[in-house]
C-alpha cells in the first residue's frame, strides 16, 4: 500500500478529517508499522488509526502541559532553578522527545 492509497482510506473512515490530519494520521501510521499491508483490511485499519489518534492525543497534551509549565518556568531567574524546576525541564525535554519520535518514527532521545 503506498500513502496515497492509505491516505484515500483513511479519509474513506474519516471524511470530516482536514487534509493536514490525514497527512499527520498516514505519517504516524506508516512510523508505527513497517509493513502496511494488513491496513487493507479495513477492521485493522480503524484499529490502527484509533489507536494512532489517541497517541497523538495524549502526547499533544502532554505537550501543553509541559508549555504551560515551561511558560511559568521562562519568568524565574535561571541562577536560582529550585530542584524541581530543573525536574519540569527534565520533563519537558523528554515529552518534547517522545512527540519528535512520533514523527520521525525511530528513538531520538532516551532521558
Amino acid at each position: 500500500m503506498n500513502c496515497h492509497e492509505l491516505a484515500q482510506r483513511v479519509k474513506a473512515l474519516e471524511p470530516d478529517a482536514s487534509p493536514q490530519d490525514v497527512a499527520r494520521i498516514c505519517l504516524l501510521l506508516a512510523n508505527d508499522h513497517t509493513n502496511l499491508e494488513f491496513l487493507h483490511d479495513d477492521a485493522k485499519l480503524k484499529s490502527a488509526c484509533q489507536s494512532t489518534s489517541l497517541k497523538m492525543q495524549l502526547a499533544t497534551d502532554q505537550h501543553a502541559a509541559m508549555t504551560q509549565e515551561l511558560e511559568e518556568l521562562a519568568g524565574s531567574d535561571p541562577e536560582k532553578f529550585s530542584q524541581e524546576q530543573v525536574w519540569v525541564l527534565i520533563r519537558a525535554i523528554k515529552v518534547q522527545s517522545q512527540v519528535l519520535q512520533m514523527y520521525v518514527g525511530q528513538p531520538v532521545l532516551d532521558v
